[in-house]
């Protein structure tokens, strides 16, 4: 993907942020769909605010965005508004429980499932005119391994890869990481095993996936923690609600207050490379290496 060098030059040149601290970047990723992601990345989302952060979720499923949908949220404008130039970033910005950030992406739209360069790069730009006090912001991205999973997951700070234990669900969380680690470099990933009955399951499951890339791929994979299978984020998602919120005790929001409590003692961002625009320099970099392939 060409991204023009003005977007290049602009991003550099970006300093006006009033939050000197760094902000944490999450890609939330899966090899296929049905894994459970986006109901991840909101329900971490939520269990990192109650941690104490200020979060932003952005849903990055450009082509099938669900996430207004699964808090019963409505959004008059969204992504689609922005590439065409009619909204900033910060006009579409929704907010859901506990005062959670929203970037809302437009669901069955081609337009925003088969975006041109020019105006990807402008969506990334609208990243670098946002001025808001963040600590963390999680990416919900697409299933697969499109030229936007790649862009997003190679800008974060951590990939978050969510698996279960399903073969299919296995093979392709896989090719996502060999994709990702041989063709663009990455060598760290945090798996997250969803849906399984305990923690002996998830460490199962892990051990599985980790061993199949040990073999052949030079990676670091890190159980970053397990949701067991909950008949209450059933109910939840049934009641267009987070489990966080509507079952705060229910054994799936325990399990995600413990993977927030972990992700908060992560070690921090680098300070040269954590601000926002950072990020955006990152983003914008590396849509233009994906687009050049």
């Amino acid at each position: 993907m060409l991204i023009d060098k003005q977007f290049m030059d602009q991003a550099a040149g970006l300093r006006r942020m009033n939050n000197p601290k760094p902000v944490r970047v999450i890609a939330v990723a899966s090899g296929k769909g049905g894994v459970g992601k986006t109901n991840v990345s909101v329900n971490l989302s939520l269990a990192l605010i109650d941690a104490g952060n200020k979060v932003l979720l952005m849903d990055a499923d450009l082509g099938l965005a669900n996430v207004d949908l699964m808090l019963g949220l409505k959004s008059p404008f969204n992504l689609s508004h922005v590439i065409k130039g009619e909204k900033r970033l910060e006009d579409i910005i929704i907010t859901g429980p506990d005062n959670l950030k929203i970037v809302p992406a437009a669901s069955g739209t081609q337009m925003m499932a088969e975006l041109t360069s020019q105006q990807h790069a402008g969506m990334i730009r609208s990243f670098s005119e946002l001025n808001m006090d963040l600590d963390v912001l999680v990416i919900d991205s697409s299933a697969g391994i499109s030229d936007s999973v790649v862009s997003f997951c190679k800008a974060a700070h951590e990939v978050l890869v969510v698996v279960c234990d399903e073969p299919a669900s296995l093979t392709d969380a896989y090719a996502l990481i060999k994709v990702l680690n041989l063709d663009h470099g990455i060598q760290r990933f945090q798996v997250l095993a969803n849906m399984v009955q305990n923690e002996q399951e998830a460490r199962h499951l892990f051990a599985k996936l980790s061993h199949v890339s040990g073999l052949y791929l030079d990676v670091n994979l890190n159980l970053a923690g397990y949701i067991p299978t909950d008949e209450s984020l059933k109910k939840a998602v049934r009641q267009q609600k987070a489990v966080f919120k509507m079952f705060p005790s229910s054994p799936a929001s325990r399990s995600f207050r413990e993977l927030a409590g972990k992700i908060n003692r992560w070690p921090k961002p680098d300070q040269a490379t954590g601000q926002l625009e950072f990020f955006v320099e990152r983003l914008i970099k590396y849509s233009s290496m994906a687009g050049a392939d």
